[in-house]
């Protein structure tokens, strides 16, 4: 009989390590075994909307994302029933025609900087661990990540920062550190932080393999 995923869920401000952390569990703890969701493939689909409306969007807010998809996806999973997660393209602001197969595995990693703050969602997650990496480092990281990977300039990825980033972490992000179990300082490449994480999904998978043999 199928194992039910542990899903873990990793939050904190944008560019504070959550890809770094979820890829490095996901590499230790093996691939063939870890599926990786990010949250930001289920920014809503405007596509009613113009560019320059879509531009001017405050994707920050945790209206802009569906969380209401990734909920049922994540049920989906539960049930070890694959999905199609669809793919956000940065450039055009709106979802790719394709999507990505996943399919479910013995863990689940779901990292974005808003997933505490819907409850459907978080009352799914298993752990919840938030990266609590000062917003100086996180603004030097998401220059650098904006200009190179996703075609932004310098004044657009500023002025973007100081009209929704910074505050929608302070309204909603911040106040959704109080739901982890554990906080992760330093960013993803925190090594003392990486193995008590790894030992505790080991201890839920025990716990997990266990409760699935009695029943």
């Amino acid at each position: 009989m199928p194992h039910t995923p542990i899903i873990i869920g990793i939050a904190g401000a944008s560019a504070s390590g959550k890809s770094l952390l979820a890829n490095t569990l996901a590499r230790e703890l093996g691939e063939h075994s870890v599926a990786v969701i990010s949250e930001d493939n289920y920014y809503m689909n405007f596509n009613d909307l113009s560019f320059e409306q879509r531009q001017a969007l405050n994707y920050d807010h945790p209206d802009s994302l569906d969380h209401e998809l990734l909920s049922e996806h994540l049920k989906t999973l539960r049930k070890n029933q694959p999905i199609e997660i669809p793919i956000h393209d940065y450039a055009t602001y709106l979802r790719l025609p394709n999507t990505k197969s996943t399919k479910p595995r013995r863990i689940v990693i779901l990292e974005g900087n808003l997933i505490f703050c819907d409850a459907n969602v978080r009352n799914l997650i298993d752990i919840c661990i938030f990266m609590d990496t000062p917003l100086d480092i996180c603004l030097m990281r998401r220059l650098k990540r904006d200009m190179l990977e996703r075609e932004r300039d310098l004044q657009s990825v500023l002025k973007q920062y100081e009209s929704t980033v910074r505050p929608m972490y302070y309204e909603f992000i911040q106040p959704s550190r109080h739901y982890a179990d554990i906080i992760v300082p330093r960013g993803g490449e925190n090594r003392i932080a990486i193995e008590l994480i790894q030992a505790k999904i080991r201890e839920l998978l025990n716990q997990t393999d266990t409760t699935e043999v009695l029943i």
